[in-house]
């Protein structure tokens, strides 16, 4: 996955919510990361089906 450095943020967000007693906020980021990587796959799906027609985009992801 391209974009999959958000996970990445995520968890460290959620850490620094576990760690400071923000424990809703951190059930809050697990919701997110799950959303987030259930996003991610399926506009990485998405590409894959539609990239012969974008062959000329250069790989750019908006």
């Amino acid at each position: 996955m391209a974009n999959d450095w958000i996970i990445d943020v995520l968890a460290d967000l959620r850490a620094f919510a576990t760690k400071n007693g923000l424990s809703k906020t951190a059930e809050q980021l697990d919701d997110a990361t799950l959303i987030a990587a259930l996003e991610l796959e399926s506009h990485e799906g998405r590409r894959a089906l539609s990239s012969p027609r974008n062959e000329g985009s250069a790989g750019l992801v908006y």
